[in-house]
């Protein structure tokens, strides 16, 4: 009886530490894959690099803010004409992810951004589809720094 009750427990230990370490590396690879994505983003930032952010966003994704105590937004094509001055060029700044939050299909990423004037703080929501992770909204707040 004590054998069939290790043999029984022992076969729900293998079974738990398959369970436990199976979802460890899904969520693991998921997110390696969203800090990708959000790389993608972050080089797009840092280099001015309007392919890279179409890398990173999703084609109908939308930036939001608030201005003047009114919701401000801009698509994709609206925020990618404002890097067209300064294409290619590097910006001097630290950009950093500082959290990521996932379940399931759904993450959620904060970015803090500092650079010589402004400090932002991105709210980035990405979504897991077919061909990856991409990034389906933006909320974020400018700070400006005062030295």
């Amino acid at each position: 009886m004590k054998t069939t009750l290790l043999v029984g427990s022992g076969v729900l230990l293998a079974a738990l530490t398959v369970i436990a370490f199976g979802g460890a590396t899904k969520n693991n690879s998921d997110e390696q894959d969203v800090r990708e994505t959000v790389q993608h983003y972050l080089n797009g930032l840092k280099h001015n690099d309007v392919e890279s952010l179409k890398r990173a966003f999703y084609p109908e994704a939308k930036l939001f803010f608030v201005k003047k105590d009114q919701l401000g937004q801009l698509t994709q094509d609206q925020w990618y004409k404002g890097f067209a001055a300064s294409a290619g060029q590097e910006e001097k700044g630290d950009l950093q992810i500082t959290a990521v939050d996932i379940t399931g299909n759904a993450a959620s990423v904060k970015v803090v951004e500092v650079y010589e004037k402004t400090k932002y703080t991105d709210y980035l929501s990405l979504l897991k589809f077919a061909g990856g992770w991409k990034i389906v909204n933006k909320i974020y707040v400018a700070e400006p720094i005062k030295n």
